[in-house]
């Protein structure tokens, strides 16, 4: 099977009921964007209007690999449309507030499947029938993950110990499995000269990079407030990266220790294979239907006595963690999300349509439209029906960051 084949093969819309009207202090527009991350799409943005960053806002980053649609709100900004190669601005009319990822109530998907043998079209299809019944887990993606390296470490792990030299290799220098070439080279010259601030300082270019390297020039040795000089909404991303793998162990956990093996299946998910249900057990201790899990933080609120705090517990110990050490210290603007997050999704306003694959000769194609909840991943639903079809996605399944930065929530693909 394969997926994204054209961008038009995955169409991504935000609902909303967001208020929009004649007049207000917030200008609304609708951003429709085509193979390009909605971060890039806001930073062109920014620079064609002259705005500072802080006078926009978004509920959530879409899939650069994806026709996405989404609000964007700009405090006291034109009544104008604007346009590049890979985006258009639709001026929508005024708000008293900024659009925020609470104002998402669900997305819209319309996605093609292409490269299909009928067989496997159909054992979708089945797959499919057994979601609309049952739901699936609420995992956290692959697009979640980008900013773990290539030797699988999170950047936020040895910021919560306090260790900012690490963070900031982690964050600058380590290898990742999406470098571009531009990218695998400053990282090169950082880990050949870590610590030689003059000649990395010569050696880089332009870059974000370049200003943090500049003060390390000046204060050779203070890793801490490097590492503030990182831009918080990156920030922001390594410490979610961090957090929604802790949740998805969790809730992994919970899986296997409620559903037997035969009425599981296995998913592969780029930081290892996690267990999807067939059908929910009705006499389980934990309850997956209804179970929502907190996001782990020390901020979270966590009933002593229920099943899922002791297996909260459970999961964290095997980090080397407690609790009440998922915080961050400095800088004072960066801090893990509190709040929880439903164990299981249902799609809504589910259509299918099987047919013959118009880009590959003699397969079949399965055509899906669906709507989730906000912060739940289509991906997810891809890779449930292709388990248990036997495909296996070719499409690109990782984008840079694609997180809803504000909330720390994201909508797949988004």
């Amino acid at each position: 099977m394969k997926l994204k084949c054209r961008p038009e093969d995955f169409l991504v819309t935000e609902l909303s009921e967001f208020p929009i009207r004649a007049k207000g202090e917030f200008a609304v527009y609708e951003l429709t964007k085509r193979g390009i991350g909605t971060p890039e799409a806001i930073t062109q943005l920014l620079q064609m209007w002259k705005l500072p960053r802080e006078k926009l806002s978004y509920g959530g980053l879409k899939d650069r690999h994806a026709v996405t649609k989404q609000f964007v709100t700009v405090h006291r900004g034109p009544a104008r449309n604007a346009q590049r190669d890979q985006w258009d601005l639709g001026y929508l009319g005024q708000s008293d507030e900024p659009f925020h990822p609470t104002n998402i109530s669900a997305n819209r998907f319309q996605i093609v499947m292409r490269d299909m043998e009928a067989e496997e079209c159909q054992r979708a299809i089945s797959a499919l029938d057994e979601v609309a019944v049952w739901g699936l887990p609420n995992y956290f993606d692959d697009q979640r993950f980008g900013s773990v390296t290539s030797s699988g470490e999170f950047i936020a792990r040895p910021w919560i110990a306090g260790d900012y030299e690490k963070t900031l290799w982690l964050g600058l220098a380590a290898e990742s499995p999406h470098d571009r070439s531009a990218e695998k080279r400053e990282k090169a010259t950082l880990r050949d000269h870590w610590g030689d601030w003059p000649t990395v300082m010569k050696r880089l270019g332009r870059s974000h990079r370049r200003s943090i390297i500049s003060y390390l020039v000046q204060h050779p040795q203070d890793f801490k407030g490097a590492w503030a000089r990182v831009r918080q909404d990156m920030r922001s991303l390594y410490l979610s990266a961090f957090q929604s793998h802790l949740w998805n162990k969790i809730l992994s956990t919970a899986i296997r220790s409620t559903c037997p093996e035969e009425k599981r299946v296995e998913v592969r998910l780029a930081l290892g294979p996690a267990p999807f249900f067939r059908e929910l057990p009705t006499n389980a201790t934990i309850n997956l239907a209804t179970l929502m899990i907190p996001l782990p933080s020390s901020r979270s609120i966590y009933e002593d006595d229920a099943p899922i705090t002791a297996l909260t517990d459970l999961v964290l110990a095997t980090e080397g963690l407690s609790r009440d050490e998922i915080k961050i210290k400095h800088p004072r603007d960066s801090f893990f999300s509190k709040g929880e997050r439903a164990a299981v999704i249902r799609a809504t306003d589910v259509t299918r349509v099987e047919g013959e694959d118009t880009l590959y000769k003699g397969k079949r194609s399965l055509q899906l439209s669906f709507c989730l909840p906000r912060g739940c991943y289509a991906t997810i639903l891809i890779k449930r029906i292709t388990a248990a079809a036997g495909s296996h996605d070719d499409a690109p399944s990782s984008d840079d960051h694609d997180s809803d930065v504000a909330e720390q929530h994201d909508e797949s693909a988004q």
